[in-house]
């Protein structure tokens, strides 16, 4: 099982990135995938959740009008399309499945996701 997250980089204010996480090893429609963050001197935390029939659940109230996550079957990969972004999104951003047993569904527990990507830097300009 491995996760590669991507396209993180430098973004103005108020700009779009999107992040990607390509799995392999597994099918992203039958594992819960979650999208974490961390910023410098804070601790991780969650900030979307993909369950596998699809439904989104996301952990931070500020980017809930902001973040959309999605998945492609195919490419197996797992999206979170960011909008409108603000200094305070700058991070290390990590994608992570969920462990079992309950690994179809998603958690804001960090311990419940067992593997993770090596993250992708996101820096927000102001």
């Amino acid at each position: 099982v491995q996760l590669q997250a991507s396209g993180g980089g430098l973004v103005e204010r108020g700009g779009s990135l999107r992040l990607s996480c390509a799995a392999s090893g597994f099918k992203t429609d039958y594992w819960a995938v979650g999208w974490f963050r961390q910023a410098p001197g804070k601790e991780r935390e969650g900030v979307v959740c993909l369950s596998s029939s699809g439904a989104s659940e996301y952990y931070s109230d500020s980017v809930k009008d902001r973040f959309v996550v999605s998945r492609d079957r195919i490419e197996n990969t797992v999206y979170l399309q960011m909008n409108s972004i603000k200094p305070e999104d700058t991070a290390v951003y990590y994608c992570a499945r969920r462990r079992r047993p309950i690994f179809r569904e998603c958690s804001d527990d960090i311990d419940e996701y067992e593997y993770w990507g090596q993250g992708t830097q996101v820096t927000v300009s102001s």
